[in-house]
């Protein structure tokens, strides 16, 4: 494994490009197409209007808890640290945001991820090469060293290239307020599983958006799971860039008292014959604590073959504790393979405990195992052994607490 080093030349110019609109007289320009989903998108923060709690992007979000992050407060000298440890044939480089790769995946679509991309100055690429399959997975350590008052912003690219292979696991810890913008280009028939952990101090504060470009035939993995900070608020979103592109979407959040947690996912379907599956579970309990899911799923006029479906799923242990779940979904043509949503939240399956405590379970054991089912589906999908065991431990942990 070899610490981020500053050796490999920059790109002449990105391989994949970003996804243009059709065109021919009334077709949408690609800048209007996205801005359905995003009001604004820009890399100015000057551009965005200030953010309100009447705005449907921030309506859930209590925005004076986002601390400086609203207004790009300068970074904290030595606040937050950012490492990465990359296998044998992996490229990591430092570029300048007038790099080619850098923002050809996302343009800031609010105020927060523009002054992630402006104050960090200077973006982290991480390249697989063409063909290429490491035999282990990127690690990306953000450690907030500097208290809640301190401020950091990261902007990282993950650019694997035409039928190459790789997991990146991003992994956020400590205490601090940090913005980030992350880019994932993924390349013809390549493979690419991200596994974003936030697992932060009580008092930290964490906003970032992370932008997919899924190329032909490729598959795109994305599994998040927060579980610590005092307010959490990501954006996960995936586009296409060709035909047979595949996504999975993956999700778990368990909030305690007082706890913020949002996630608002978007896949924008805009080529055909691709595939998309969403599955977000979260777990809240004690007074105030809060998760919010948004998924949208867009299916453009023009495409034909389309199979998607989200699912959201929230267990709700405490009184005092409030799910928000919106899911939505937008056709715009008939032409699809399969398309639908779910949502529900609730409590403990009574049936289930009956079950469990007929058969002389404890009651604390039973719920115990209730919830580690309900989480079960996902965290078996994480494919990373050691990281795997860590989360099964820190759920384990937070249901100590709810039954104390």
């Amino acid at each position: 494994m070899t610490e981020a080093t500053d050796t490999t030349p920059a790109p002449a110019a990105p391989a994949l490009t970003v996804n243009q609109a059709p065109e021919g007289p009334g077709a949408p320009s690609r800048r209007a197409v996205d801005a359905r989903l995003a009001p604004v998108l820009s890399r100015d923060p000057g551009d965005f209007p200030t953010p309100s709690q009447r705005d449907e992007e921030w309506r859930f979000t209590p925005l004076e808890r986002l601390r400086g992050l609203l207004a790009g407060d300068p970074p904290a000298a030595g606040g937050v640290t950012v490492a990465v440890d990359a296998p044998e044939g992996v490229e990591v480089r430092e570029a300048g945001l007038d790099d080619p790769v850098v923002g050809s995946v996302l343009t800031p679509p609010d105020v927060v991820a523009a002054h992630a991309m402006a104050q960090a100055g200077t973006a982290t690429v991480v390249r697989v090469p063409r063909g290429a399959a490491p035999d282990a997975p990127v690690t990306v350590t953000v450690t907030g060293k500097g208290g809640p008052g301190s401020t950091g912003y990261g902007h990282l690219v993950v650019d694997v290239e035409e039928a190459a292979q790789a997991v990146v696991v991003l992994d956020h810890s400590g205490s601090a307020a940090w913005a980030s913008a992350v880019e994932y280009r993924v390349g013809q028939a390549a493979s690419l599983t991200v596994v974003s952990v936030q697992d932060w101090d009580d008092d930290a504060v964490h906003a970032g958006s992370h932008a997919a470009l899924v190329g032909r035939d490729a598959r795109f993995k994305s599994v998040v799971v927060t579980l610590g900070g005092d307010l959490v608020r990501l954006k996960p979103t995936v586009r296409y860039a060709g035909p047979g592109g595949d996504a999975e979407m993956l999700g778990l959040y368990f909030a305690d008292a007082g706890q913020h947690l949002e996630h608002r996912v978007v896949v924008d379907h805009d080529r055909s014959h691709c595939r998309s599956r969403v599955t977000y579970k979260g777990a809240l309990q004690g007074e105030g604590a809060h998760t919010v899911w948004f998924g949208d799923v867009v299916i453009r006029p023009d495409t034909v073959g389309t199979d998607t479906y989200e699912l959201n799923r929230n267990l709700v242990l405490t009184d005092g504790a409030r799910a928000d779940s919106v899911p939505n979904l937008e056709i715009e043509t008939g032409e699809v393979t399969g398309a639908g949503h779910a949502s529900a939240t609730g409590r403990f399956d009574d049936e289930q405990l009956f079950y469990l405590q007929a058969r002389g379970i404890p009651a604390d054991a039973a719920r115990r195992l209730v919830v580690r089912g309900f989480f079960a589906e996902l965290v078996q999908q994480i494919g990373v052994p050691a990281l795997t065991e860590r989360l099964e431990a820190a759920i384990d942990a937070e249901l100590e607490a709810s039954l104390r």
